[in-house]
């Protein structure tokens, strides 16, 4: 099998929890070619394969959204809510009304979560605050601004340790105001290694969606696992892990279309996005 696969293929692993349902199982050695993989924040990911350094990854959206023309999405993989996702919180150090005028400091980790912020921000609430970058340590970030934006494990971390300030989950903000699911993360392949090796990015595709498939049979191994790395309780890690959606049907999509469609109002995106699925070889609909 892919006896013209010159090189390895390049996978990139975002290094949050919430990508756990679907990866934790992937093992690569079990598959019948070289495959790397690079773990890193989603920032740095959506940057590595924009510019060709890996072949697939878990993206941020909104980085999807951006170069889409170079993609494929990988059907049926996504870290979507609909509602509260616990791990995307704005903290309020001033009363929000403050806030919509006021200077914002954002994780510099995530290009979904800073645009859906804007979006919130800008076209629910019709504020236009101020934003600064900053690294993802919550008190630091409040020294200089009315609220901080900090996303995945260092939100977790910071909303148990919080006791003083008001916080608003993105992704319970965008379901009250549109009524639909949010899209956080996709899986894409560039098109140009898809076709240039398809048998080797369906096998990793299939890989995938079985990690995911094995994980949701068992739970308690990512709870198990949340625990030691991360702290907590397991009542706190299953409510977590069962609010999220590793899925990308109908549903999903037309949240995404929406987010995709306000950040091009607001000139966040300079084009449509076009949503294209990897073409699937062979029949694998048993998987998805």
């Amino acid at each position: 099998m892919n006896s013209d696969l010159q090189r390895p293929i390049t996978i990139g692993r975002i290094s949050y929890t919430n990508v756990w349902p679907v990866v934790h199982g992937f093992e690569t050695s079990a598959l019948p070619f070289p495959v790397e993989q690079q773990s890193g924040m989603p920032a740095v990911l959506n940057r590595k394969l924009r510019e060709g350094e890996i072949d697939m990854a878990a993206i941020s959206s909104f980085a999807f959204g951006v170069s889409s023309n170079d993609y494929y999405v990988l059907p049926n993989l996504s870290v979507s809510t609909a509602g509260r996702v616990q791990s995307i919180l704005l903290f309020l150090k001033s009363p929000l009304e403050k806030v919509l005028q006021g200077t914002i400091a954002l994780t510099t980790t995530s290009a979904t979560s800073v645009n859906l912020l804007k979006i919130i921000m800008e076209k629910f609430y019709g504020g236009k605050p101020s934003y600064i970058d900053a690294e993802p340590s919550l008190e630091q970030m409040l020294e200089h601004a009315d609220a901080a934006l900090l996303i995945g494990d260092h939100a977790i971390r910071a909303s148990w340790q919080n006791k003083q300030y008001q916080v608003l989950d993105l992704g319970e903000v965008w379901h009250l105001w549109t009524g639909h699911w949010m899209t956080y993360a996709l899986w894409a392949v560039h098109r140009e290694t898809a076709e240039q090796f398809p048998e080797a990015i369906l096998a990793i595709y299939e890989a995938l969606v079985a990690s995911k498939q094995r994980t949701a049979m068992n739970p308690e191994v990512i709870v198990d696992k949340a625990i030691t790395q991360i702290g907590g309780t397991a009542l706190y890690w299953r409510n977590y892990f069962a609010n999220l959606c590793h899925d990308f049907g109908s549903e999903q999509k037309a949240g995404l279309q929406l987010y995709w469609q306000y950040a091009l109002e607001l000139g966040l995106i300079k084009q449509p996005v076009e949503l294209i699925e990897l073409p699937l070889g062979r029949n694998v609909s048993n998987l998805i």
